[in-house]
């Protein structure tokens, strides 16, 4: 074991002491809505500042009134509807992009890449999509939701990257055989390819859960379809909490405000906290296969 320089250990004691309270700020409002949820409306109601354990007893009622909302309950579904169609249609689009871009006989493919790169830095803006999307008939439709930011360019470039680096004798083997491109792609390089497929599913998973501003601009007149973060924001910015209670049992609305957002808040972001372990050991070996090659 090598022994390390003084001037190392120094670094390790600054970087662990960096580390520690970049966790503390990332963990410490999760902590405190989470403590939030689970208290006495009474208590949070004359409480201010930071709460670090449940005021009063422990109490659920929170996440009941949210549940048994039934607005909460159906923006729920939608956005597990956004996500899951958005991924897979993204997550297949990038990747027969991907596959192409990264053949090295394919005619002009510079340029492809060069309009790709392009349209990172400019894009058609809000007010043309809008228009566009209004034209094609989607506004106040789910696809409005799904389609408009189904292929990313970003994605495109890393999966790009990473198909490019897969040994060309291993696909020329696959071609003496007899295999065509689509079983080159299926058989061959997404087998070989599941950290940076992972990497990618988290990207849109996290991006479409989180997603509400094209929501509230492609759905004006459907707010039954409106996402969970769309009815979120409007319970945090707007009191929209006031019909939540009224609906659920006729509660005093003003003890309840906070813990209603409170448990909404832990309602949206729980999911995401329970997917990320799973497909983070995927994340470093992903996005270093998309970084290191070019």
């Amino acid at each position: 074991m090598l022994k390390r320089t003084r001037g190392e250990k120094i670094f390790a004691v600054f970087n662990t002491i960096g580390l520690v309270l970049l966790s503390l700020i990332f963990i410490l409002p999760i902590w405190h809505v989470l403590m939030g949820s689970i208290s006495d409306p009474l208590k949070i109601s004359a409480f201010s500042g930071l709460i670090l354990h449940p005021l009063g007893e422990v109490t659920l009622g929170g996440y009941k009134l949210v549940f048994s909302n039934s607005s909460i309950v159906r923006s729920y579904g939608y956005t597990i509807l956004y996500v899951v169609s958005s991924t897979a249609i993204g997550l297949v689009l990038n990747i027969l992009a991907a596959y192409v871009m990264s053949r090295k006989k394919l005619y002009w493919g510079p340029l492809f890449s060069a309009i790709v790169l392009f349209t990172m830095m400019f894009n058609g803006g809000l007010v043309p999509t809008f228009i566009l999307v209004r034209n094609l008939g989607l506004l106040n439709s789910v696809w409005a939701v799904i389609l408009t930011s189904a292929v990313n360019a970003y994605n495109i470039i890393i999966m790009r990257t990473s198909f490019a680096g897969i040994p060309e004798e291993l696909l020329e083997a696959a071609r003496i055989d007899g295999a065509g491109h689509f079983r080159i792609l299926l058989q061959i390089i997404l087998p070989v390819s599941k950290a940076i497929i992972m990497v990618i599913v988290l990207f849109y998973g996290v991006m479409h859960w989180n997603e509400w501003f094209n929501a509230s601009i492609y759905l004006p007149k459907a707010r039954p379809k409106y996402p969970l973060q769309l009815v979120l924001r409007e319970i945090v910015l707007q009191s929209s909490e006031n019909s939540i209670v009224a609906d659920a049992d006729g509660q005093d609305v003003m003890i309840y405000r906070p813990l209603i957002k409170y448990a909404t808040i832990m309602v949206s972001v729980i999911p995401m906290m329970i997917l990320y372990p799973f497909v983070q050991r995927y994340f470093v070996s992903g996005v270093m296969i998309g970084a290191v090659k070019g």
